[in-house]
């Protein structure tokens, strides 16, 4: 691996000076002379065997190679900087700060009662919620960019360790009125030829469902698509159509939608928490993830795995 040959103030320095498109301003800003800022910024593009920055009398702008570095520079002071917060934090018992990334259903329905017990038991500690979809929750795993995170995809994923909670199955949503809101159940068969509002294929659940019904004998047809969930479920509660969703996305918020278990094939769903396998917890974090496992998890739907 290629030591590196430059020091924090020559990157920032570059970050600065791209951000204003100006050494004069950037001089400003970091209390410089423009020719020590300018000198800075040469030994950075010395280092890095590149250059960064396409110099005129009167602007400044990035090269293609500049444009690249740019985005990872800033990560890299980012992360600097959180991890510097991070240390401080421990050491001097000041406030400390989580983020957590999750799918909305989650955000939505699980972590508030998750959050109101971590804030009675840690209320100096700031919590940082990404709610996105599954593939995205994966990412700001993977970046660093949240603690930890729950989903249930990302157990592929070989610097990702995913510990399993629980099991949510896969129901059918429709308005309270409809003829089937009094049946037990719903064979997956029985769905070729109703209105379905579905996910996009932006949602990781819109591949699983995808699977299931690639097997089917007819397959329905989606009349509505929508990039969540929730989005889904509002449309059925206006009674657009039927809705395949995780069964945890219609607890309590929506008592217009009624939800039958559909069978034939059963379809379930593993939610579990994500989490680098180089990293180790800090202590706020730590805590909020025991805090999700007691009191999240204790009341979500399903079954153990």
């Amino acid at each position: 691996m290629q030591r590196i040959k430059f020091d924090l103030a020559e990157l920032r320095a570059f970050v600065v000076t791209a951000e204003k498109a100006s050494f004069r301003l950037a001089a400003e800003a970091l209390f410089l002379s423009p020719p020590a800022l300018s000198r800075r910024v040469e030994r950075l593009e010395l280092a890095l065997g590149a250059r960064l920055l396409e110099r005129t009398t009167r602007h400044v702008a990035l090269t293609e190679v500049g444009k690249e570095f740019l985005h990872e520079a800033r990560a890299a002071l980012a992360g600097l900087d959180q991890a510097v917060q991070r240390v401080g934090d421990q050491l001097q018992l000041r406030r400390g700060r989580v983020t957590i990334a999750c799918i909305p259903s989650i955000a939505s329905h699980l972590l508030p009662q998750v959050l109101r017990a971590f804030a009675s038991a840690q209320p100096d500690v700031q919590v940082h919620v990404i709610d996105e979809n599954a593939r995205q929750v994966v990412d700001c795993v993977l970046r660093g960019e949240a603690d930890f995170g729950v989903s249930f995809t990302g157990s592929q994923e070989p610097a990702l360790r995913f510990e399993a909670l629980t099991r949510e199955r896969y129901v059918l949503a429709m308005a309270h009125g409809h003829p089937w809101a009094a049946r037990e159940e719903v064979a997956w068969a029985e769905l070729a030829g109703q209105r379905l509002v579905s996910v996009s294929h932006q949602s990781g659940n819109r591949l699983l469902l995808d699977q299931v019904m690639a097997q089917l004998p007819e397959q329905p047809l989606a009349w509505y698509e929508c990039n969540h969930v929730a989005g889904a479920v509002a449309l059925v509660e206006a009674g657009l159509g039927l809705a395949v969703i995780p069964q945890l996305a219609l607890r309590q918020r929506h008592p217009e939608v009624r939800s039958v278990p559909l069978v034939a094939p059963e379809v379930w769903r593993t939610l579990g928490l994500l989490q680098r396998r180089d990293r180790v917890l800090g202590p706020s974090a730590q805590a909020l993830r025991q805090c999700l496992l007691a009191v999240g998890f204790s009341a979500a739907p399903g079954s153990p795995s």
